[in-house]
């Protein structure tokens, strides 16, 4: 007798016509509970909170069913449920993947219903002058978001059901009023993320930063050594003060992400950069692309070739394997598949996908399609600092303005966006390959190089000959 996969499951128990239109009913805020309605659902199912109105109560009964048939496809018992799902970060990004359901069904890749996480480029100014900057940082814009067009789009975000909202630039914590908008998104519910240089982070602005809502800390180091780094980010002195503020943030017990954009120039640096991160106390360690944007496009052939880059994710792969006390990530959406190829023959895979590194087994090796590779337009989204949309930080192409367009209407109808979402209309390399729901390739790197976001990612081993066209 077959064993039903786990997306079976999901597709009966939750993707089925019935149960999506149920859910599609329950995907609204609701103005009495000041929620999203499935929200107060998973709340009132939890323990969270004892009341809430006629129709939240109503969609209580349709969600704890869903969780609960969910779950046991999972292993996972109510009680198991009640206790994660108490944690409002998890029951926000739940609610987003119930409704992700309900509006697009349970497809391969997976997209939420709304984005778990939009990158916000909040000014461009900037203390630095890195060479690869996607968003050509130094100075601040004219049409930079006031205070209070940044509260309104903060609303906005709330209100859709974004997840995690992430501050960055240029560098953020040069802009004035930025505590006044993470602490505004922290009462708002939002799981507040800054991204930065670092170099800015003294421990009376770390301390700042942790009353002003701040969670969790991503700081850019480009190098093992000052040599490197500082050659990356123009100014001399960079690489002993971005070390420093990496102590002050773990001092104050953020989660610290160290993250490094990898170039030829210090791949061959990785493992000294993550085994630094290590002893620094940082939580994880991410490897960015390259991706020829902003100033990235006056240094594009520091780029990794498809060999150097197979060469550093097989590298990574090792390193995530050996390491203890650092978690080691990737943006890039081939990381998958070379763990899948290293772990072809073990019952249980650690799956890299983007953001998260779940160790899957048996009908749950599925759920790897599911969870999927490239996240632009399925699960993140970006904005910049005068308000316009892109669906990610490195893939400059405007897809509406946060102050003059229907946000969630985007997210839903957007063109650009259900085109990143269908992995089977890539053309040939990425659209052909057996790995393309595990990776699908990077669509910022297909658009830099090839202004055709469906096109090949010219990075990957498997797409050398597009590689060698280009050059």
């Amino acid at each position: 007798m077959k064993t039903a996969t786990t997306i079976e499951v999901l597709k009966a128990t939750i993707g089925n016509p019935v149960t999506r239109t149920a859910l599609k009913g329950m995907s609204k805020y609701c103005e009495k509970d000041n929620k999203n309605r499935i929200e107060v659902a998973i709340d009132l199912f939890t323990g969270t909170r004892d009341t809430a109105c006629f129709s939240c109560k109503a969609a209580e009964k349709i969600i704890s069913r869903v969780l609960i048939k969910g779950g046991a496809a999972f292993g996972r018992n109510q009680n198991d449920l009640k206790e994660k799902f108490r944690d409002p970060r998890w029951a926000r990004g739940l609610s987003s993947v119930i409704r992700g359901i309900a509006l697009f069904g349970v497809t391969k890749p997976f997209t939420s219903g709304a984005p778990f996480q939009v990158v916000w480029d909040v000014t461009t100014a900037c203390n630095l002058h890195c060479k690869h900057c996607y968003s050509n940082s130094g100075k601040k814009q004219k049409d930079e978001l006031t205070t209070e067009q940044a509260k309104t789009a903060i609303d906005i975000f709330d209100l859709a059901g974004v997840t995690i909202l992430a501050f960055s630039g240029g560098e953020p914590l040069v802009r004035p009023d930025i505590f006044q908008l993470t602490k505004y998104a922290q009462k708002k519910g939002l799981y507040v993320a800054l991204a930065t240089n670092g170099t800015l982070i003294t421990p009376a602005k770390a301390q700042e930063m942790k009353d002003a809502g701040i969670q969790f800390v991503q700081i850019s180091l480009d190098g093992a050594n000052a040599e490197t780094h500082d050659a990356f980010r123009g100014i001399e002195g960079a690489f002993n003060k971005t070390i420093e503020r990496i102590k002050n943030s773990v001092a104050k017990k953020f989660f610290v992400e160290v993250s490094t954009t990898v170039t030829r120039h210090n791949y061959k640096e990785i493992p000294a950069i993550i085994d630094l991160s290590e002893k620094l106390g940082a939580d994880w360690f991410m490897a960015f692309n390259f991706v020829p944007t902003g100033r990235g496009k006056n240094v594009i052939k520091t780029d990794l070739t498809p060999h150097q880059r197979e060469e550093m994710l097989k590298m990574l792969w090792h390193e995530l394997k050996t390491r203890k006390h650092i978690n080691v990530l990737s943006i890039a959406p081939q990381f998958a598949r070379v763990a899948l190829e290293k772990e072809a023959k073990e019952n249980e895979k650690i799956i890299p996908t983007h953001f998260y590194n779940p160790s899957l087994s048996g009908k749950l090796m599925d759920l790897a399609e599911f969870i999927g590779g490239c996240g632009a337009g399925r699960f993140y989204m970006a904005m910049r600092s005068n308000g316009d949309l892109e669906p990610c930080v490195f893939f400059p192409l405007k897809i509406g303005n946060i102050l003059k367009d229907d946000f969630e209407d985007l997210w839903i109808h957007n063109p650009v966006l259900n085109d990143l979402r269908n992995k089977d209309i890539l053309t040939d390399g990425c659209g052909t390959c057996d790995y393309r729901y595990y990776c699908g390739g990077c669509r910022a790197r297909a658009y830099g190089y090839l202004n055709n976001y469906l096109s090949p990612d010219p990075g990957c081993i498997r797409n050398q000959k597009v590689y060698e066209d280009l050059i």
